[in-house]
């Protein structure tokens, strides 16, 4: 697994202090990207937080999320969550460090007071002592809340006074592109009332207990206000597999008005993801669950089509540049500014999430502009199927006849990839074991790319040297 460091730079550490008019909790930003360019602390917020108790508790179950791994969970990871500024509300984000839990928590217009929110994305700081300092937040004190260094003029000559280095693995970073397009495949499955969602979260293990289900992946379906457990795939069920993931949502479980489930239509017997909501006083806490608990969103392969393509390239360059840190992103309104379809826009639309620059709102079912502060292009370079199947077309080991098609692989052995109704299916180990459920293998997807003409690489410039040669004798 690839691993870099990355440096979080702050000006000094976030913190939770007593204010002659109320409490003060001043949440420090490193450097990050903003409409005006990339600053070293942007700010984002100055104002008061109309549910202190429960933005606290939302906030720290991001961080709960951010420190935990629930796939070898000795190993701790922790990487700052994000904060992004949407102009009417502010969202905090985090991936688990075992890449299969995205929690975001988006603090509404209604969760805001007295203060205009800016725009932009970057890291937050929420250090040991801020968790403990939140965690004994109680009353319904006023809470003023900044987002950002108390002033705007914001270098110093010393420069940051905190910096932290942190592990960030390559999967993390195809986890936010791949969460985003599992999300946008969601539809609304079950509400469930307060009291209802008080009584199935409390009922369920916490990390303690057991992983799964006897005899395979735990399922939910909607019966009457609640949900009833269930070991099999019937249609309207929603998957829960690894059900102690949830324990972030016991942070603000009294706090809850109500909990949504999203999911995909059951097609099958197979696990899928599931995101989780609940609801707060004028804020959401989303947690999206990948389809095993030892199974991060980062191999799901469902970016893999829209990255092989040279036309959601260039479609991409054109869309980004009409996305101004919208909260919501009409795909109707953008393929109207762009001359695209709406099908090319969300191509692009999956294409930029693999840049972090957008994210998916399953509550809203729409996408949102952020940049992610860490270069998160690398999820395209240094996905392993995206690369061999560019090796593939690159070396001619595609050779196309009809419906069945031959793809010779590295070691020489010779694959069949047949194309029934739409659906590429392969002779491999790949399409054996996950029949498309993780997305398309490399052999299916180098002759997509053949298919289409995107060869890219090597074997991409000598294609268009040797079509400008001949259109030139020509």
């Amino acid at each position: 697994m690839t691993r870099s460091l990355q440096a979080v730079a702050y000006r000094r550490p976030s913190a939770l202090e007593s204010a002659a008019d109320g409490r003060r909790l001043g949440l420090e930003t490193s450097r990050g990207a903003t409409p005006t360019g990339v600053e070293d602390h942007p700010r984002f917020f100055a104002g008061f937080l109309t549910s202190p108790q429960v933005a606290a508790a939302g906030l720290l179950a991001v961080a709960d999320v951010a420190a935990a791994r629930h796939y070898q969970p000795q190993l701790r990871a922790s990487l700052d969550p994000v904060v992004t500024g949407n102009g009417d509300r502010l969202r905090f984000e985090s991936f688990s460090g075992c890449g299969g839990v995205y929690a975001r928590l988006d603090v509404l217009a209604p969760g805001l007071d007295g203060g205009e929110v800016g725009h932009g994305t970057t890291n937050v700081d929420v250090n040991n002592p801020l968790r403990e300092a939140l965690s004994r937040l109680g009353g319904d004190d006023p809470l003023h809340l900044r987002v950002g260094p108390e002033e705007l003029a914001v270098t110093t000559p010393d420069g940051p006074v905190v910096e932290k280095k942190v592990p960030l693995p390559d999967r993390w970073l195809r986890g936010f592109a791949e969460a985003q397009v599992s999300a946008a495949g969601f539809d609304l499955r079950a509400e469930l009332p307060a009291d209802e969602a008080v009584r199935f979260l409390r009922g369920l293990p916490g990390p303690g207990g057991a992983r799964r289900a006897p005899g395979g992946p735990r399922w939910m379906v909607p019966v009457g206000r609640g949900l009833r457990p269930t070991t099999r795939a019937v249609p309207g069920a929603v998957c829960l597999p690894g059900p102690e993931r949830l324990a972030a949502l016991q942070r603000v479980l009294r706090h809850a008005t109500a909990l949504r489930v999203y999911g995909p239509a059951v097609t099958g017997a197979a696990p899928a993801a599931a995101a989780w909501e609940a609801v707060l006083p004028g804020m959401r806490l989303t947690l999206t669950l990948s389809p095993d608990a030892s199974r991060g969103f980062s191999g799901e392969g469902g970016v893999l089509d829209a990255l092989s393509t040279e036309e959601a390239l260039e479609d991409t360059e054109s869309v980004s540049v009409l996305l101004a840190w919208e909260p919501r992103i009409d795909v109707a309104d953008l393929a109207a500014a762009s001359g695209l379809t709406a099908e090319r826009v969300r191509a692009a639309l999956v294409r930029l999430g693999t840049s972090g620059q957008v994210g998916y709102d399953t509550a809203e079912t729409a996408y949102f502009h952020r940049e992610l502060p860490y270069d998160a292009g690398r999820a395209e370079r240094h996905n392993p199927r995206l690369r061999s199947a560019r090796v593939l077309v690159a070396t001619g080991a595609v050779a196309l006849d009809g419906t069945l098609t031959t793809v010779t692989a590295e070691d020489g052995h010779v694959h069949r990839v047949r194309d029934e109704a739409g659906v590429l299916t392969c002779s491999c180990l790949w399409w054996a074991r996950y029949r498309g459920g993780r997305g398309p293998c490399k052999h299916a997807l180098a002759v997509r790319m053949v298919r289409r003409g995107a060869v890219t690489g090597m074997a991409g410039a000598a294609g268009r040297n040797l079509a400008g040669i001949d259109g030139g004798v020509r």
